[in-house]
């Protein structure tokens, strides 16, 4: 590309103006920031990030320089600069935009091989048979895969789930929702377990769960990758399966899935054939452990003698601003003894496909968040995102620790099936606690 063609954005996505006008660089971003936290240099902060996008902007350095390329995807994008910024900078637009504008003339992981490259843009996502096909075979041939790619996603079962038309009944008399559950796509092959919890707990707190063979991925892959038209088209399809569905609510149990969905009214916001009805797809779309704390889960739990850390995903407590649903669920599970630990909003660096485009930095977050996990000896770690679990797991892998990683719909599926009508007056008065 001509030296021309790298100076400033260009076209309709690029960053911004306004957005870069509201930050006043007080520095409040910087102890928020999970990779300012690891190196302490002001270009790997959200607020240097900001003037290397306006020095583009305005031309000052160049679009595809090595340094700004490296930052744009250095950033995780887990929006905990958003939570702690009191100018209310939405630089997460501003990320995604400058990620669009970099991926012209720096595609996104050049010099990783072509297949690695796909599953970290996400195209593969959007061919489920294909995919389905090639996780089998890294199942069965897994030491032959790539090296990162081993590293985090470790062995696989050849178990999947698969989103088929099912339509599954409330398991209570009282019908208290149809829902629209959307399986995410790096959920559906490595925690098929997951799902089937998910299902199990939601049916029996009174819902009609439906799940349309016509979803497809949410688009958070393409948007990291600096690709929203793909994302857009994405975003469509999703929108008229949930039409089709007649459903009252979409749930998902993937953060990331909930998060990248609930955007949908801003990625469709220009496309007057579709921005009403994304608006309102996105008015209808619930994290599950935000759906469940919302209606009220089924008190028939029974106890369970654990000792667990609970690890905020950042992609529920900062970009969808849901904090304590989890929590508030796994406090109403008889015996459960929960911990937050230190920086438990701190992100784990393990977002879409980021431990894959940036591995380095991606080890050094999954140590750290591990650490603060592991400090209070629990005896299982709980998250509410499959993401999160496959990077805190790579990383308890790496340390030759088997301690489990589940999601907390696993738990509250455990202990509906622990309950036991006769003993629950001694259930009840095992109540969760703290310590």
């Amino acid at each position: 590309m001509a030296p021309e063609e790298t100076r400033g954005f260009t076209g309709e996505d690029a960053p911004p103006q306004s957005i870069l006008d509201r930050c006043v660089r007080c520095g409040l971003c910087l102890p928020a920031c999970p990779t300012y936290l690891e190196t302490r240099v002001e270009t790997s902060s959200p607020r240097g990030r900001i003037t290397l996008i306006e020095a583009v902007a305005n031309q000052r350095i160049d679009l595809g320089s090595p340094g700004f390329v490296h930052q744009m995807h250095e950033c995780l994008g887990c929006g905990a600069c958003g939570t702690a910024c009191p100018s209310g900078v939405d630089y997460g637009s501003l990320l995604a935009a400058a990620r669009t504008q970099v991926e012209r003339v720096a595609p996104l992981g050049s010099p990783t091989p072509r297949a690695l490259r796909s599953i970290v843009s996400g195209r593969l996502f959007e061919r489920r048979r294909l995919f389905r096909a090639l996780v089998r075979c890294y199942a069965w041939f897994g030491a032959l895969g790539p090296r990162e790619l081993r590293r985090y996603v470790g062995r696989l079962s050849a178990r999947f789930f698969r989103p088929s038309g099912q339509r599954l009944r409330s398991a209570t008399l009282e019908r208290r929702a149809t829902l629209f559950y959307h399986a995410g796509c790096v959920e559906q092959v490595a925690f098929s377990e997951t799902c089937q919890a998910s299902l199990r707990v939601l049916q029996h707190c009174g819902c009609e769960v439906v799940v349309p063979g016509d979803q497809v991925c949410c688009g958070a892959w393409a948007i990291a990758a600096g690709q929203p038209e793909r994302a857009r088209a994405l975003a469509r399809r999703n929108v008229a399966a949930f039409e089709r569905a007649d459903a009252d609510i979409l749930v998902a149990d993937s953060a990331g899935c909930s998060a990248a969905m609930k955007d949908y009214r801003t990625l469709l916001a220009a496309d007057p054939a579709w921005s009403n009805r994304a608006a309102r797809f996105s008015l209808r779309v619930r994290d599950a452990t935000e759906w469940l704390d919302e209606i009220g889960i089924a008190p028939e739990l029974g106890a369970l003698a654990l000792r667990v850390a609970y690890v905020d995903p950042c992609r529920l407590v900062h970009r969808q601003r849901v904090a304590g649903s989890a929590l508030r669920l796994l406090r109403r599970i008889p015996g459960l003894a929960v911990r937050v630990g230190e920086e438990a909003t701190i992100c784990c660096g393990g977002p879409g496909a980021y431990a894959l485009r940036q591995p380095e930095m991606s080890r050094r977050l999954a140590a750290r968040k591990l650490d603060c996990a592991l400090a209070s000896e629990p005896d299982a770690i709980v998250t509410a995102d499959p993401e999160c679990a496959l990077q805190l797991r790579a990383e308890l892998r790496a340390r030759g620790n088997t301690l489990p990683v589940r999601h907390v719909v696993e738990l509250l599926d455990d202990a509906y099936a622990a309950y036991r009508p006769t003993s629950g007056a001694s259930a009840a008065s095992a109540s969760s606690t703290v310590w």
